[in-house]
């Protein structure tokens, strides 16, 4: 069997998972990136995307919003601004998503519009990637 890492994923909710995992895709802020045992330290922000963990108990698969990944070789730590399993997510939920982020990308000021304008379109393609 191929080496684990402890991946732990928390939202400000609760805890989502703590289990060992051969390989974590993470929806990278600079693009997508597997990390696995061993991996180089690192910390990097998450958009909006599908984070999946395959390990001995199979695949889990996550809708974020977004968050922090911290990698530290035997580990990997996911704090999520908001993550769901996406076997419990609805149409709607991505909905009442996309509708909030229009909502703050309508009021932003001029110098954050275009990372505003961003997170919807990240958003729309969260909703389109978990199949709703």
């Amino acid at each position: 069997m191929a080496d684990t890492l402890q991946f732990d994923l928390v939202s400000p909710e609760r805890s989502l998972a703590s289990v060992a995992a051969t390989e974590v895709q993470i929806p990278g802020a600079e693009g997508d990136m597997t990390v696995m045992a061993g991996h180089a330290p690192l910390i990097t922000s998450l958009r909006p995307g599908i984070l999946k963990a395959i390990g001995p108990q199979g695949h889990l698969t996550y809708a974020v919003t977004g968050g922090f990944a911290e990698a530290t070789g035997p580990s990997l730590s996911v704090l999520a601004e908001n993550a769901i399993p996406v076997e419990e997510a609805t149409a709607t939920v991505f909905d009442e998503l996309v509708a909030e982020a229009r909502s703050l990308a309508e009021v932003a000021l001029p110098e954050d519009r275009a990372a505003a304008e961003k997170k919807v379109s990240d958003m729309i393609a969260l909703r389109a990637a978990a199949g709703h």
